[in-house]
């Protein structure tokens, strides 16, 4: 399996969850009546998401991106 880089320079805005989340009592399954915890907006930028934030009276948290660490080895290592 290959580790790929589509999609790594989107910044994403997604709204925090107003009420708390409870089981259905039929199926079991959680879920609430919060629908804005389901939308996700994908910018370009983090200077167009900011932007949108702050246009729309939204708080936003930007979370920064944890550094990647790469683990170098050769096919053969795997049979050592």
């Amino acid at each position: 399996m290959q580790s790929g880089k589509a999609r790594v320079d989107e910044w994403i805005l997604e709204f925090e969850q107003s009420e708390a989340r409870r089981p259905d009592p039929l199926m079991g399954w959680t879920g609430s009546g919060d629908t804005q915890a389901q939308v996700r907006l994908t910018f370009g930028s983090k200077e167009d998401a900011k932007a949108y934030a702050t246009e729309h009276g939204i708080p936003a948290r930007v979370h920064a991106t944890p550094p990647k660490h790469l683990k170098l080895q050769a096919y053969a290592d795997n049979f050592r």
